[in-house]
């Protein structure tokens, strides 16, 4: 599958929260390497990795420690499927983490909203339209 074959309902990406960046960071970038994903993007805590098209594996500090959260991006083909997996949410009184909205800072185009589901993950639905 190369990463042009992602389309709506895929997995866009995973987060991983890590209990030591650094230590991760090693560990991957070594494990990662024979898949064709290299150490993309560093701010001294988020840590991700890419090929040449796309960021689909990132590692970032744990903010919890027992139950750390995970997080998971599913591809979205468009804005108003972002805007109806939202409704959705509403729907089910999912806890919203962040209303559809532009996300300028993770790239150009990247429109998103963030749930919680009843273990406390992080879903995400994304449409990256540039």
């Amino acid at each position: 599958m190369t990463m042009n074959s992602i389309g709506p309902g895929m997995i866009d990406h995973v987060s991983l929260q890590v209990s030591d960046v650094g230590r991760s960071r090693a560990f991957y970038e070594t494990l990662l390497s024979p898949l064709g994903l290299s150490l993309a993007y560093t701010d001294g805590e988020a840590v991700g990795f890419a090929n040449e098209k796309h960021a689909p594996f990132w590692i970032l500090p744990a903010d919890r420690n027992a139950d750390r959260e995970l997080h998971l991006a599913f591809s979205a083909a468009s804005r108003e499927a972002v805007a109806q997996f939202h409704e959705a949410a509403l729907a089910i009184a999912a806890e919203i983490l962040h209303a559809p909205r532009l996300f300028p800072e993770f790239g150009p185009g990247y429109f998103a909203c963030f749930v919680r589901d009843p273990d406390r993950h992080n879903v995400e639905a994304v449409c990256r339209d540039i």
